[in-house]
C-alpha cells in the first residue's frame, strides 16, 4: 500500500457478487489497524438498514446516511479511512469529492455496480473506476446456467433507472444470459 498518500480504491460488479461484504472487509481490517474509519451510503438505500451498510450475507457497518456527496468532506472529517457504498446512486458530483479526499491524504474505498439493468455504465461508476488507483471487479454466479457473472438481470417490469430492490427484484446474469430490456 502507498505511504504518506491518499488513493480511491473502487469495488464494483454486479449484484450479488459481494462488494458491500468487500467493501465491510477492507473497513474492518482498517479498524482493526486503529485507523479512524467513517461510512456513507445513499439515502435512497433502505433495503436492509436504514443506517447501516449491510451485506446480502448480513454482514454490516454503522454509516452515515447522506442525500449530497459534499456530506462527506464535512463528516469525514480527521477519518484516515473513507467508505461509500452503492456510490451508483450519487450525482457525478461524488467523484470530485473522492478526488479531494485521496489528494488530501485519505484512504478511499468506493463500492457500486458498474453497470444498470440495461448492462449500461452506471453514475459516477465509470469515471470512478478511471481515476481509483485499485480496482477490484468481483463477480457472482449466473442465476440461469452456473457461470460466472458481471451482470444484473432486472426481473420486474418497472422501467425506472433506479428500483431498489434484492433478490425480489434482480437476478445476477452472465453475458450469454442476460437479457437487456426493450427501450422505453
Amino acid at each position: 500500500m502507498p505511504f504518506n498518500t491518499g488513493w480511491i480504491e473502487v469495488i464494483t460488479g454486479c449484484m450479488f457478487s459481494g462488494k458491500t461484504e468487500e467493501l465491510i472487509r477492507r473497513l474492518r481490517r482498517a479498524q482493526i489497524a486503529k485507523q479512524q474509519v467513517v461510512i456513507f451510503k445513499p439515502k435512497v438505500d433502505n433495503r436492509y438498514s436504514t443506517t447501516q451498510i449491510v451485506s446480502h450475507s448480513e454482514q454490516f457497518l454503522t454509516s452515515n446516511v447522506i442525500d449530497n456527496p459534499l456530506e462527506i468532506c464535512d463528516l469525514g472529517g480527521k477519518a484516515q479511512v473513507i467508505g461509500v457504498d452503492e456510490a451508483q446512486f450519487f450525482p457525478p458530483i461524488l467523484v470530485e469529492v473522492c478526488e479531494r479526499l485521496a489528494d488530501s491524504g485519505k484512504r478511499v474505498i468506493i463500492a457500486g455496480l458498474d453497470q444498470d439493468y440495461r448492462g449500461r455504465p452506471f453514475g459516477p461508476m465509470p469515471e470512478l473506476l478511471a481515476l481509483g488507483e485499485y480496482i477490484t471487479k468481483t463477480l457472482a454466479i449466473c442465476m440461469v446456467c452456473g457461470n460466472p457473472a458481471d451482470r444484473t438481470q432486472r426481473i420486474t417490469q418497472q422501467q425506472e433507472l433506479v428500483v431498489v430492490g434484492a433478490r425480489d427484484v434482480y437476478e445476477a446474469r452472465c453475458r450469454k444470459c442476460f437479457v437487456p430490456p426493450p427501450e422505453p
